[in-house]
This record gives structure tokens, C-alpha cells and sequence, in this order.
């Protein structure tokens, strides 16, 4: 499909692009951040819209570089429910300045629109463009808070981890290319299928992309930079870079791995099983020590990747739907328990776990939904979390893979000590500060949304594991 015929399937990207102009445009007259984020809002919703309503493409677009289908629609999807709950959780922000508050949702709304490019991507070319138009909207919002060194920091880190990952993943696309002597991954599923290549040396060049996508999804070893770089964000960015990358991450090991190279799996089905282990061991390990409550969730976001990784090294439908439907699950934990730190941040101005103390006394809904988030995130049912890690642990005992089961469940027992410790400060100690900040209204409804999700989906998951067993990738 050409490209003038191929403009009216990537619309939601288009308007996302539209808006961000205007909002930027805007802030030149209104430095209030609730009325900027409200349009941004209306960005979202109107990009969701046009995503939903709008059908499949019936061929690939732009020449093949993207693929509007199923799959991509649904990661898409994903991306705009992210940008909407974290744009909800800025405007009640309290340390985002009032100075740039177009520049930071122009930001938002560019990163969003990389993500659903990259998730749609049907080019290693392609991939890697969009790979780096969201590492650079990334690294300017890790680095918002100006006059913040520890920020400066994080964004520096960022970049340099960000930029070694990219340059050994154009490596391996440039090594693929000398193989197939094509990027796009249609023609490169069909040369595989016909068997006449050297898989070793595929196999060469696969290692070497998955370190870009190592990286978004924060994988051992490209995992070295979250600690500190979501210490150093802006919270809602930290919630943002916890989640939205990871969804990218994932929709590109699926549709390249289980995809296009399909028939490899043999080969890197045990290379994904290691690389699960010791991401999930050394995110839980590392996070039991941690006293900075931003730290810990950073720690404990490496060992969720690892989980959602059981899935794809099992490579089985149970597997695939398995991972899947944990993307879906983590994004509301995850940027739950965020909305909370950013809630209970603006009272005690500390991200310190000690500094909770006797938080319920003070802000008991805040306590609530905090403890809510974290026993989803230890996997307690009937939350989310727990269906989550049931399917992806049932995947890997249904193929045999015992072992990495037990591995699993004995990551998920560390975690729940981790998680327990933040509850027992909130709910046993004593208060070190009597007064509560009032919530503002967007982050009441970021908190209701999220909250509403772990248990909607923990209860009845049925709708949701339908919609996710009929994608097609």
C-alpha cells in the first residue's frame, strides 16, 4: 500500500503528532498545566477513538514499513491507556513546573506516538527509527526537573546505556541485512521458511538486536540503568518509563521473535530462559535492600520483565497469551502504585520507605490504594497480579519448563517480603507527619481507574483473555 493511501490507518498517530503542536503552541498563552493537560487529554481520547473504530489495514502500509493489524491495534491501545493515566497523574504533580508544561505534555504525546509506530513496525529499519525518536522524548523528560543535578544524572545515564544498546542493535540489523539482504520482516519469514540459510549466523544477528529491545524492557544485562534514572525522573515519568517502553519492548520480541523468526526457536528459546532467570533474581534480590521506595519499584519492574519473558522463552499459545495478558496487568499495578508515591509525595515530600510510617493515620485511601498495588504486584489474588503470574507459571509447567517455574514462584515468595516491608511501615508505625495534602481531582481518577482494573481484571478476566487469545501477529 502506498503512502498516500496508507495515511488514513496511522490517524491516531497523526493526531497525537497534531496535538502536541498545539499544545506547544497554546503554551505560549496559557501557563496553567491542568488546562494544557486537558487538551492532551482530548489528544488521547480522540487518537483512541480513531484506533478503535478505524478497521484493520487490509495490507501492510508505507511500503510494507508498518502493519496496522490486530496485534499492533492492541498494543497501540495499551500505549494510549498509559499516556492517558500518566498525563492524569502529572496534573497532580506537585514538583512539575509551571514554566514548560507544554513543552512536557508535547513530550508525552511524541513518546506515545513512537510507541505506536514501533509496535506496528513490519521493518528493522523502521524499528530502529522509532526506537530512537522514543529514547530521545525519554531523555529529555527524565531530565525535566531543571536545576535537579540528580535528574541531569538520570538522563545522562539514560542516554549513554540507551545509545550503546542502539549501536550493537544497528549492528545486528546491519548483520541481518547482509544475510537476507532486506529488512522488512515479511521477507525475511518467507527466506527463513524456505531453510537455506545459516542459522547460526542468523542467530548471530538476532543476539545482537535483542539488545535494543533488551534495554526498553529493561533485561539482564541492559537492566543497569533503571535504578537511577527512576530515582532521578519526575514520578510520573519514572511511571511512564516503567511501563510504555516495556509495552514496546514486548510487541517487538513478539512479532519478531515468535514471528518472523519462528523457526529459530530452538535457538533462542533457551537463550530467553536465562536471560528470564536472571532478570527476575537479580530484580528481586536487589530490591529487598532498597530504602527509596523509586528504587524498589524500579528493582521490582526488572523482575516483572523477567516474568513476562517466561512467556516468550515457553513460545507455546498458552505462553504468548500468558505474556500478553501480564503487559495488560502490570500497566495497571504498576502505574497505580505511582499515582499513590506521587499522592503521598506531595504530603511527606520523600520517596524514603521509612518515611511512610503511619500513613494510613493520615491518608488512609492513599494507604489503601498503595497496599493494593503492591499485593497485586506480589501476585495476591484475587488482584490482577495473581491471575497474571498464575498463567504465566501454568505456560512454563504445561511445556515442561519445571524448572524455570520453581525459579518463578521462589522469585514471587522474595518479592512478597519486599512488598510486605512497605505495608508494615504505612500500616505499623507511627505517623512522623499529622497533616494530608487534599488530592487533586485528575489523580483521584488515575487512582480509580487503576485501582478498578486490578480488580476487574483479577475477577472476571474472561473478556480480557478472549480479546487477547483472538490477536493475530
Amino acid at each position: 500500500m502506498n503512502s498516500t493511501e496508507s495515511l488514513i490507518y496511522i490517524i491516531p498517530e497523526l493526531l497525537l503528532f497534531t496535538f502536541s503542536l498545539l499544545v506547544l503552541a497554546l503554551g505560549a498563552l496559557y501557563k496553567n498545566r491542568n488546562i494544557l493537560g486537558v487538551v492532551s487529554l482530548s489528544a488521547v481520547g480522540l487518537a483512541a477513538l480513531f484506533l478503535f473504530k478505524s478497521h484493520s489495514a487490509p495490507g501492510p502500509l508505507f511500503f510494507n514499513l508498518l502493519s496496522r493489524d490486530s496485534f499492533s491495534q492492541y498494543f497501540c491501545g495499551l500505549t494510549l491507556l498509559c499516556a492517558f493515566v500518566v498525563i492524569l497523574i502529572s496534573m497532580g504533580y506537585r514538583l512539575l513546573s509551571e514554566r514548560y508544561p507544554a513543552e512536557y505534555y508535547f513530550l508525552i504525546l511524541n513518546a506515545a506516538a513512537a510507541i505506536m509506530l514501533l509496535v506496528s513496525s513490519n521493518n528493522l529499519l523502521m524499528v530502529y527509527v522509532s526506537l530512537e525518536m522514543l529514547s530521545l522524548t525519554s531523555c529529555i523528560l527524565i531530565s525535566f526537573l531543571r536545576g535537579d543535578i540528580f535528574a541531569s544524572e538520570s538522563a545522562l545515564k539514560y542516554f549513554i546505556f540507551g545509545a550503546f544498546s542502539s549501536a550493537i542493535m544497528l549492528f545486528g540489523i546491519s548483520y541481518a541485512y547482509g544475510i537476507f539482504g532486506t529488512t522488512d520482516l515479511s521477507q525475511i519469514s518467507r527466506l527463513l521458511s524456505v531453510g537455506s540459510l545459516n542459522n547460526y549466523a542468523v542467530f548471530t544477528a538476532l543476539v545482537f538486536i535483542l539488545a535494543g529491545f533488551a534495554f526498553k524492557c529493561s533485561l539482564v544485562p541492559f537492566h543497569m540503568w533503571a535504578p537511577d534514572v527512576y530515582q532521578g525522573a519526575p514520578t510520573p515519568i519514572t511511571a511512564f518509563i516503567s511501563v510504555a517502553p516495556k509495552i514496546a519492548g514486548f510487541a517487538l520480541l513478539l512479532r519478531v521473535f515468535l514471528n518472523s523468526f519462528a523457526s529459530l526457536t530452538l535457538h533462542w528459546s533457551g537463550l530467553f530462559t536465562l536471560i528470564s532467570i536472571l532478570t527476575m533474581t537479580a530484580g528481586n534480590l536487589i530490591a529487598v535492600s532498597q530504602t527509596n521506595i523509586k528504587r524498589m519499584l524500579a528493582y521490582s519492574s526488572i523482575a516483572h520483565a523477567g516474568y513476562i519473558l517466561i512467556g516468550l522463552a515457553v513460545g507455546t499459545p498458552l505462553g504468548i497469551r500468558a505474556a500478553v495478558f501480564y503487559i495488560f496487568s502490570y500497566l495497571y499495578m504498576n502505574l497505580g502504585a505511582f499515582a499513590c508515591i506521587v499522592l503521598i509525595s506531595n504530603s511527606i515530600k520523600s520517596d524514603n520507605i521509612e518515611d511512610y510510617a503511619g500513613c494510613y493515620k493520615r491518608e488512609p485511601f492513599s494507604a489503601f490504594f498503595l497496599a493494593m498495588f503492591l499485593l497485586s504486584l506480589a501476585g495476591i489474588p484475587p488482584l490482577a497480579g495473581f491471575l497474571a503470574k498464575f498463567l504465566v507459571f501454568a505456560a512454563a509447567i504445561q511445556a515442561k519448563f519445571v524448572l524455570l517455574a520453581v525459579i518463578a514462584a521462589i522469585n514471587s515468595a522474595i518479592a512478597l517480603y519486599y512488598y510486605a516491608k512497605v505495608i508494615k511501615y504505612i500500616y505499623l508505625s507511627e505517623p512522623q507527619i499529622k497533616e494530608a495534602v487534599p488530592t487533586p481531582l485528575p489523580l483521584q481518577l488515575a487512582l480509580l481507574i487503576t485501582l478498578s482494573g486490578i480488580f476487574i481484571i483479577g475477577l472476571y478476566p474472561h473478556p480480557f483473555l478472549r480479546w487477547i487469545t483472538a490477536l493475530h501477529f
